[in-house]
């Protein structure tokens, strides 16, 4: 009989290296949406084709990627398989279970790169067929988790309303990066259609998660006004809230460079105009809100906020915005926005060559592979601020 205290080893697999991902969450899914990114908005920066060997590096970092997404599949596998008990923990605990939203996002990161500059490696036949696998794939999971972790918020967890934080806008980011990475597909498929509903359905995914966003954020927002900073460990969680932002306005750029010649003339034009009107507004308040994690990020700093798997946080949600201002820049043809998306993509690669190196250290050493250290109660304030 298999209980929690004596978790199934299966035979083939050494019991040291089952044990190693016992505590192994979704959130390092992150690292492979971190990852991907930088290769896919380094091969879309202005002037990229004239930047030598720019290409053939984000070639390789997207082929890093696809290598860290099936290794973690192997080792998130190996967990459900061997440690069921942690697995089932995780779904009930609020504070781990909208990081399952990163696994989604990770299978739609690296399918979307595949087709970007993927196909470098692979041919352009392999690199579409493999985005068409990971884009249904992490599309059905992204709208299951979008379902489901907000269900199990409500029905199975106990939450507080200072427990409200950047890390629920996860699963229900994952659809907006469902409508950033299908329409580079729609050119592939037959006139028809199929076509036309592949972006309609794209179209549907944005909307639902930009709604669900909009629903949610006035509750992380109305927590740090009231309840004050995060706690350090979790400050870098506050670049989260660029991710529906910026990857909105991606999305937005995708559809509209697709829409013509699928949908009628006078909704494909529609595209066009949703995608500046709604993109140059959305991107400001993008850049208002790095400012303003910058600058909470930094006073975590400066009272020893340490290194931690949320840093990965700082990647993703910054490269979003770095497509979103490509994608402005290319439909505009303004130097302000294609010098936008080459700082913000400066500040990406070195965002994540300091979670790369530091995440390596840790797995090296075992310390982000160990069991989670239990933090002594500490009464709560009566403002509940942090000074």
């Amino acid at each position: 009989m298999v209980t929690a205290a004596q978790p199934l080893v299966l035979p083939g697999v050494p019991r040291r290296r089952a044990a190693a991902v016992r505590h192994l969450g979704p959130n390092w899914y992150a690292s492979v949406m971190g990852t991907a990114i930088v290769a896919t908005a380094g091969a879309g920066l202005p002037g990229a084709g004239h930047v030598p060997g720019l290409r053939a590096a984000c070639a390789a970092v997207w082929a890093f990627s696809l290598t860290l997404l099936v290794v973690l599949l192997y080792a998130r596998t190996l967990h459900w398989i061997h440690h069921r008990d942690r697995a089932r923990a995780q779904l009930l605990d609020p504070a781990a279970a909208p990081f399952h939203g990163c696994f989604a996002m990770a299978l739609l990161a690296v399918g979307g790169g595949a087709v970007v500059v993927g196909r470098d490696w692979t041919g352009p036949g392999p690199a579409v067929a493999l985005d068409a696998v990971l884009f249904t794939a992490g599309s059905v999971a992204g709208l299951v988790i979008a379902v489901a972790v907000p269900y199990l918020m409500v029905a199975r967890q106990h939450i507080e309303p200072d427990q409200a934080g950047p890390v629920w806008l996860l699963p229900l980011v994952a659809p907006m990066v469902s409508a950033a990475q299908g329409p580079p597909l729609v050119a592939h498929l037959p006139a028809g259609q199929g076509r036309e509903t592949l972006l309609l359905g794209c179209l549907a995914m944005a909307g639902l998660s930009l709604l669900a966003t909009l629903v949610m954020l006035p509750l992380i927002l109305a927590r740090l006004v009231v309840r004050g900073p995060l706690p350090l460990a979790s400050t870098p969680t506050l670049f989260l809230v660029l991710g529906p932002l910026g990857q909105s306005v991606t999305a937005a750029g995708a559809l509209a460079a697709a829409a013509p010649g699928v949908v009628p003339s006078p909704y494909a034009g529609g595209f066009g105009v949703l995608a500046l009107l709604y993109g140059v507004p959305v991107l400001g308040f993008a850049l208002l809100w790095l400012a303003l994690a910058g600058a909470l990020v930094v006073r975590a700093l400066r009272r020893g906020m340490g290194f931690t798997m949320t840093w990965w946080a700082f990647t993703f949600p910054v490269g979003t915005c770095v497509t979103g201002a490509e994608a402005l820049a290319r439909r505009t043809g303004l130097a302000v926005l294609d010098a936008l998306a080459t700082g913000l993509y400066v500040l990406l690669v070195a965002a994540w060559a300091v979670a790369a190196v530091r995440t390596a250290r840790g797995v090296l050493s075992g310390e982000l592979l160990a069991a989670p250290r239990r933090r002594p109660a500490v009464p709560r304030s009566g403002t509940g601020r942090t000074r």
